[in-house]
């Protein structure tokens, strides 16, 4: 195995050398370094390069890189002749490169070296080694110069060696040495290692340890002992020890000592025995006690060899604990414990603390034999505690309480209230009577003085106060020496609150201030506790957490602060103090002067072309002092800058303001004035106009007359005026009278009204009037009167171009087709469908005065056919014919035949479907499919004809083929595919199959498992199922009370191979009924019926909220009465 690198150690490194090989605590490990420097090993004097780079692919900034030596080294601060770093960075790579070189290096370089990289939350570290090699040197090497540090704080010191930088002195020439100091070392003890360093002058001790450790020992031979004592021997308490040295001349005389005190055998004593065996000189000590733990050295003429011997004593266990103790005070006691050797020596201690036991010592400490006793004659509180006996081999605890003894209070103090002034006297009783007590205030002991007097007689405590004063009051408390319990009461000194008004000098008690000032008025009040102040205004009580009015009430006064005045604060306050003593109130009237409020919205009462007059009323709080007058201002409506009009004061509540543009809009505002000032401005007017009315309205004629009503037209005025036209007013009156009557009481803006509940036949005359803001304009009259009397219109029906001919709708779609039609008085409408009724539960038809609407919801084939209309007015009759035509997928082909198979082709041949879908067959789709694979290709599409000729089919395969007819709406739903398949075979290897006639397996709809009826829970899905077989595959229709369920979410309907299934979710008993499946194909239908019902109902009012009709809802109702009394 290779030799492990030497690690040279010298002061001024990081890391002590029993540390070098332990790892330095680092954060966790992120991988930045992508090339780790590595250790190496150089000779003194020589140069050495550490390279780490840092890949910076994904940093936004260059990392911070430290260079360490051992664990806290930063060498950052060492940079300079003896090392140096450096930093590079390639922008074509990305990669950071950091570089450390050490130059010329020395001894106390080598070590361990750490690089750390950090980046953000990122860190990376790296250690590494340096080995410095000595140069080959004669042996005669000057240990005291090679261990001493090297020019401490020169220029040629090393950059690594810093501890010279700490010593700024001249260095002393070193002298050459007279002695071998490293003899003296090796000869020498490790604890005088440190002495013989600082004599000679050894600075660097570790090193110097170091290089000794390295350096073999050479041990001189003994010549008188051929063998010497061990370093130690260890020996049980009571046991023996023989302890043997082997003489190298067994004539030399042997001595042996004991501390440095020599032991002679003795005939009498039997603890030091000596004997011999040849060269063999032994020393036994029988029965080694403690005393016998001690160093021994044995003399051989000039030469002595040593040991030490330990003796091992056997821990002293404790074979009876300690009995926890209660008791009183003045009572004995006795703490007994026992242990497992005789005489042991024990520690008695009290809450880990030994126990004094001297002669003036309370405790008295006593053992006898294997017992030991701690005896308390007087016990006292204080020693109540932990008390432990330790031993060698354990310890026992045991807890002693002494407890005073019971108090017992025969009378406690009373919770008193004295008024201010009067004597105060607390007055207890206690037993025992002898205990002596101290009292207290409010946790502040008290002293008897001139005032105060404290008194004891056997069991009775008395505190007696001549003048009890408001710092009297408080929490007292009695406290019997040497006991915890105490004895307490609460004392309140009171005093009957004060109102003083008279330190004001307010007349009245009224305080007067402007709105918009602040107002705070301080009232001293007096009382013992401190009075609860209430401030009230009215039945509203003020508080002091108010932001703008708020009541603050202190020790000697109370306050009243209204931060800015207004005029609702005008008002009597009261006060009202109350605490234990009694009650006091006093009242004080703050009156507040302001300005007036604003007057009311000013009305315009008339307008002209450019003035118009205005009223208002007085404001409703004129401030507490009269009005002196008015303001008034003017401004038009787009504007925002207002002009006065007046700038003496108007002392009416009318004004005329005059000079204003016509047809300009404008508003007016009222300002009142007091002695305080001038008020806010009213609210302005409503915007008017100073405008003329419209001219008449032109061109009244006569629309329209019936047997009660007459419609007038018009058109608008010639002129309007920048006051626009609000609108008309239609009048009428019996021809030969003048009563004009309005029709409409509100204006109407069209230029068409009708007059109604007129009598027939009578003869009226019709004005009307243009009204706008300055009023209505001269009326339009109508010249000749009107007859009330109908007109008679033939009638005159309006088809419209898109149903001039067929109207093509698809299957399910619905049909809304609106005819308008003439005629007066209102005509009469009816419809033939193929000359009979129509069905109105096939299709619905509403007539109104001017057209007539068929709607069918969703349309069948069974809907086609020519409508007929027929439009009636008394002996006029107008018709029109509307064409339907309601579309469906065609059906099939039939007969796919494969006529002729020729080479690569074949000839195909169909007749059209049975069904074309009520519209003319517009093409056939022509697929074909390969035998083996029978996957369907289109081979062409829309094709006309009824035969064709398929191409380029590969030869040795065999091709099914099947078609699809198509007609306007689309494609069938089913194809027809040939019985027969063609193979394509080469050319004179054509083999005819036999014909064989196929079982034809078509077959109508037929149920071959019914439905069956069912009870459902309300809330839980129900499912109804039935099985159905045919051929072709049917269409299935699920129904419920025979009308078809179509995307309806509450159900869901299924079918797997013939199997159907309804799945009512979560039913209500509204979903109760008559449910039926019917299946169709082109050779017939089938239907089954069953009937659910749903248990579990809900009330009216969950039915309403869920949308279900009233009518269903009664029925519902009904229904499930008729179910509940057969049960009942």
């Amino acid at each position: 195995m290779p030799e492990p690198t030497k690690k040279v150690w010298s002061l001024g490194e990081g890391q002590a050398p029993e540390d070098l090989d332990k790892p330095v605590d680092t954060p966790p490990l992120s991988s930045l370094l992508i090339e780790r420097p590595q250790g190496g090993s150089i000779t003194v004097g020589g140069d050495i390069s550490f390279v780490a780079k840092v890949e910076a692919q994904d940093l936004l900034r260059k990392p911070t890189i430290k260079w360490f030596k051992g664990k806290w080294m930063d060498l950052a601060s060492k940079t300079g002749k003896h090392l140096q770093l450096k930093e590079t960075f390639d922008r074509r790579t990305k990669i950071h490169t950091f570089e450390m070189h050490i130059i010329k290096a020395k001894d106390n370089y080598a070590g361990n070296y750490r690089c750390e990289v950090t980046y953000k939350d990122k860190f990376d570290s790296c250690s590494f080694d340096l080995e410095v090699k000595e140069l080959e040197q004669s042996q005669s090497v000057d240990i005291r110069s090679a261990f001493k540090r090297s020019s401490e704080g020169h220029e040629d010191a090393g950059d690594l060696d810093f501890s010279g930088l700490l010593k700024h002195r001249e260095p002393k020439q070193d002298e050459t040495p007279e002695v071998d100091v490293w003899e003296i070392l090796k000869s020498a003890r490790p604890d005088q290692y440190e002495k013989i360093a600082f004599e000679y002058g050894i600075t660097d001790l570790r090193g110097l340890l170091k290089r000794l450790k390295k350096t073999k020992k050479e041990e001189k031979k003994s010549e008188a002992f051929a063998k010497k004592l061990d370093p130690a021997y260890q020996v049980d308490k009571g046991g023996k020890i023989r302890l043997v040295v082997d003489l190298a001349d067994p004539t030399v005389e042997l001595k042996w000592y004991k501390n440095g005190q020599e032991i002679r055998p003795t005939p009498n004593q039997r603890k030091f025995i000596f004997e011999q065996k040849g060269t063999q000189r032994i020393m036994v000590i029988n029965n080694c006690g403690l005393n016998d733990d001690a160093a021994y050295s044995v003399a051989a003429g000039e030469e002595k060899c040593t040991t030490e011997l330990f003796v091992k004593e056997l821990p002293v266990k404790i074979t009876k604990e300690i009995e926890a103790v209660k008791t009183t005070v003045n009572e004995r006691i006795e703490l007994a414990c026992e242990v497992s050797e005789e005489g042991a020596q024990v520690k008695w201690c009290k809450n880990g603390v030994e126990v004094p036991t001297g002669p003036r010592s309370r405790y008295r400490v006593k053992s006898e034999g294997l017992k030991h006793w701690l005896i308390i004659d007087d016990a006292s509180k204080e020693d109540t505690g932990t008390f432990s006996l330790m031993a060698s081999g354990g310890t026992s605890e045991a807890k002693v309480q002494v407890e005073l003894k019971p108090l017992k209070i025969i009378q406690d103090l009373q919770d008193m209230t004295v008024l201010l002034g009067q004597p105060l006297k607390m007055h207890c009783e206690i037993f025992p009577g002898n205990v002596p007590g101290r009292w207290y205030r409010n946790g502040q002991l008290i002293q008897s003085n001139d005032r105060i007097n404290i008194l004891q007689r056997a069991k009775n405590h008395r505190l007696e106060i001549v003048n009890s004063t408001i710092h009297d009051a408080g929490d007292y408390t009695f406290v019997p020496e040497g006991y915890s319990q105490s004895l307490c009461a609460k004392v309140h000194i009171v005093d009957p609150p004060r109102v003083h008004l008279e330190s004001l000098n307010f007349p009245d008690n009224t305080v007067t201030i402007v709105a918009g000032n602040k107002l705070r008025v301080e009232i001293p009040i007096s009382g013992e506790p401190a009075p609860r102040v209430v401030w009230m205004k009215g039945e509203r009580v003020i508080l002091d957490s108010g932001h703008r009015v708020r009541a603050e009430t202190f020790s000697d006064h109370t306050s009243l602060t209204i931060d800015i005045a207004e005029k609702e604060d005008t008002g009597n306050y009261k006060i009202v103090l109350q605490n234990e003593a009694g009650e006091a109130g006093a009242s004080i009237k703050v009156k507040v002067v302001d300005i007036p409020d604003p007057p009311e919205v000013p009305l315009v009462t008339e307008v002209g072309g450019d003035w118009c007059s205005m009223t208002w009323e007085p404001p409703i709080y004129d401030g507490g002092s009269p009005i002196l007058g008015y303001f008034i201002e003017r401004k038009k409506k787009q504007s925002s800058r207002w002009m006065r009009l007046n700038f003496d004061l108007n002392k009416e509540t009318t004004f005329e303001p005059k000079k204003m543009i016509e047809g300009v809009p404008y508003e007016v505002r009222v300002f009142a004035v007091n002695a305080i000032g001038v008020s806010k401005p009213s609210e302005p007017s409503k915007a008017f106009v100073p405008l003329a009315v419209t001219s008449e309205p032109t061109m009244l004629v006569v629309d329209d007359v019936t047997d009660t009503t007459v419609t007038m037209k018009w058109r608008p005025p010639d002129t309007i005026g920048a006051a626009g036209l609000d609108g008309y007013l239609v009048e009428y009156c019996i021809e030969g009278t003048d009563d004009w009557r309005v029709t409409n009481k509100e204006l109407t803006e069209k230029t068409k009204y009708t007059i109604t509940g007129l009598p027939p036949e009578a003869k009226i005359l019709v004005r009307v009037r243009a009204i706008n803001a300055a009023g209505a304009s001269t009326p339009r009259t109508l010249q000749h009167s009107i007859l009330v009397k109908e007109v008679i219109e033939p009638p005159k029906i309006r088809i419209p171009r898109h149903l001039r001919q067929t109207y093509t709708r698809k299957v399910g779609e619905a049909v809304n087709l609106v005819i308008p039609f003439m005629g007066k008085p209102r005509p009469k409408v009816s419809w033939l469908k193929e000359g009979q009724t129509v069905d109105p539960t096939q299709v619905t038809i509403r007539n109104t005065d001017c057209d007539s609407i068929i709607f069918i919801r969703k349309a069948e084939r069974k809907h086609s056919g020519k409508y007929d209309m027929k439009v009636e007015v008394e002996n006029h009759v107008d018709t029109a014919i509307v064409d339907i035509q309601i579309v469906d997928l065609p059906g099939p082909p039939q007969c796919v035949k494969i006529d002729e198979v020729w080479g690569g082709n074949v000839a195909l041949d169909w007749t059209p479907p049975k069904d074309n879908g009520n519209a003319a067959i517009t093409g056939y789709t022509i697929q074909k499919a390969d035998k083996k694979t029978m996957e369907w290709y289109t081979c062409i599409e829309h094709y006309h004809r009824t035969c064709i000729t398929i191409t380029e089919l590969v030869v040795g395969n065999e091709y099914y083929f099947r078609i699809y007819s198509e007609n306007m709406v689309g494609l069938s739903e089913g194809a027809t595919q040939t019985k027969d398949s063609a193979l394509i075979v080469k050319e004179g290897m054509q083999l005819k199959n036999p014909e064989y006639i196929d079982h034809d397996f078509k077959e109508p709809p037929k149920f071959t498992q019914p439905l069956i009826n069912t009870f459902a829970i309300a809330g839980y899905n129900a499912t109804l199922n039935c099985s159905v077989r045919a051929n072709p595959r049917p269409k299935v229709i699920w129904m419920k009370n025979k009308i078809a369920i179509i995307d309806d979410p509450r159900y869901r309907m299924f079918s797997n191979q013939g199997v159907c299934t309804l799945e009512i979710r979560k039913p209500s008993p509204y979903d109760g009924g008559m449910y039926s499946c019917k299946a169709i194909n082109y050779l017939g239908d089938a239907l089954v019926e069953c009937k659910l019902e749903v248990k579990g109902g809900f009330t009216f009012s969950e039915l309403m909220q869920r949308g279900v009709p009233l009518h269903l809802i009664d029925k519902y109702m009904s229904e499930t009465k008729a179910v509940e009394q057969p049960e009942k």
